[in-house]
């Protein structure tokens, strides 16, 4: 969401205004303990029931300890598993799940019809926001039945897996973040993803990718639009990461619409997530490749905000 541009039919200073301050309050889930326990599960193996009307698909590659692996995106979540990991799975079994919001997995959300902006964007943050994905991390656990997670975070993933470490520091064993996206500050230092992406476009692509980020970005009539028409949006822009973009990654999953909204209204335009870190006890290890997008600062960002990270 760097960068961030949000063009006005509400109008600009207001949304902004409504935009500027996170919705979510840090250790409010762990203060809400008792109320992340998962219903109980129905039996289909590709589902797992983490509240009574959200399923979360997942599948699973390897044998032995599990190890969870939050995909990035955000919302475009993984068809098949990590080749890169499959020298391991003879130890570990690598559990895959789309995020609520994207991929198979519910999306609870298709259009809303109030005309009240802040009211919508508390509703989207319920259901798709922050605290919704990192309580369903915890809920997750409590389905493996696992005391503590090993967690591996791609991305925004790497995100998310750091505030679930902050929230709940003594339910992960370790962690190991990759390439882990430059959202703990806000703004980001480095203008963030979406000037990265257009400052490596082929010139004679900057203007159709301006016109997309301008539909993408437009906050002012956002709460006019469906699931469908969001989904789209975030797809397209996958066509010009994916130009500028060198990882070899796996094929992504059906992306997010709302999801990735949600998860924008949830952070705000500003925050400083860094001291929350100091909170982890578990190892971590931040890993940022040569030819990563973003800026080799922006994971050592994290490894300097963790107490037990190490840098390779």
């Amino acid at each position: 969401m760097a960068g961030l541009l949000i063009c006005a039919g509400l109008g600009l200073h207001l949304v902004r205004e409504m935009m500027s301050r996170p919705l979510y309050e840090f250790g409010k889930l762990s203060q809400s303990d008792s109320l992340l326990a998962p219903p109980v599960q129905r039996g289909d193996p590709l589902f797992w029931n983490v509240e009574e009307d959200i399923r979360i698909y997942h599948f699973q590659a390897g044998i032995g300890r599990n190890v969870l692996i939050v995909h990035g995106g955000p919302g475009h979540p993984y068809r098949e598993a990590w080749p890169g990991l499959a020298h391991l799975t003879g130890t570990h079994q690598f559990v895959y799940y789309d995020q609520r919001g994207c991929g198979r997995s519910t999306r609870p959300v298709d259009k809303f019809f109030s005309r009240d902006f802040r009211t919508n964007m508390i509703e989207l943050d319920k259901r798709l926001g922050l605290g919704a994905q990192i309580g369903d991390i915890e809920r997750i656990r409590r389905v493996l039945g696992d005391r503590q997670l090993t967690i591996i975070g791609h991305s925004f993933g790497g995100f998310l897996a750091s505030l679930y470490a902050a929230e709940f520091p003594d339910r992960v064993k370790s962690m190991v973040l990759v390439a882990p996206a430059e959202t703990l500050v806000m703004p980001p230092p480095s203008g963030g993803l979406f000037e990265q992406v257009r400052g490596r476009l082929p010139a004679d692509m900057r203007a159709r990718y301006d016109s997309w980020l301008k539909r993408y970005l437009d906050y002012g009539s956002l709460f006019s639009k469906s699931e469908a028409e969001l989904a789209a949006l975030n797809d397209e822009f996958a066509l010009y990461f994916s130009r500028v973009n060198s990882e070899l990654a796996p094929e992504a999953g059906k992306g997010g619409g709302w999801m990735v909204h949600g998860l924008y209204v949830s952070m705000g335009l500003k925050h400083d997530y860094r001291s929350l870190l100091k909170n982890v006890k578990a190892p971590v290890l931040v890993i940022h490749g040569a030819c990563d997008l973003q800026p080799e600062a922006a994971s050592r960002m994290y490894a300097d905000a963790f107490p037990n990270a190490r840098k390779p």
